[in-house]
């Protein structure tokens, strides 16, 4: 059997907010309505459709393979909206960088708390 991931639900509390932040930080294309859901397309066929929810978001974690020139480019539009980031998924080391297996990676919050992440290398590789 071969099984893919295809899409994501995300939480949000406004569709279009979220997931132009999304879009905006990656670097991504607009995103598009479908129904209900705001969708951002990843590269990899993968996306992540926005869905507004009444009351409180559970944060949830999304982790982003990018190369290196577009690290650079997305830490820089982070620091440009005066985002705090960390080096850890535990926030205890701010506005650090982690070096983990080779690479980069930053750890970020979007409108809904949703702790997102850019590395350079997967884990483990």
């Amino acid at each position: 059997m071969v099984a893919e991931l295809n899409h994501i639900i995300v939480w949000c509390a406004d569709t279009a907010a979220s997931a132009g932040f999304l879009a905006d930080i990656l670097d991504r294309p607009a995103p598009t309505p479908f129904g209900h859901f705001r969708v951002v397309a990843l590269d990899n066929g993968v996306s992540l459709d926005f869905l507004a929810k009444d009351g409180d978001v559970s944060p949830q974690h999304y982790a982003f393979l990018v190369g290196e020139e577009d690290f650079d480019a997305a830490f820089a539009r982070i620091r440009e909206r005066g985002l705090t980031w960390w080096a850890d998924p535990a926030r205890s080391r701010p506005g650090e960088i982690n070096r983990h297996d080779g690479g980069r990676g930053i750890y970020f919050e979007d409108p809904n708390g949703h702790l997102l992440e850019i590395i350079t290398r997967p884990n483990g590789g």
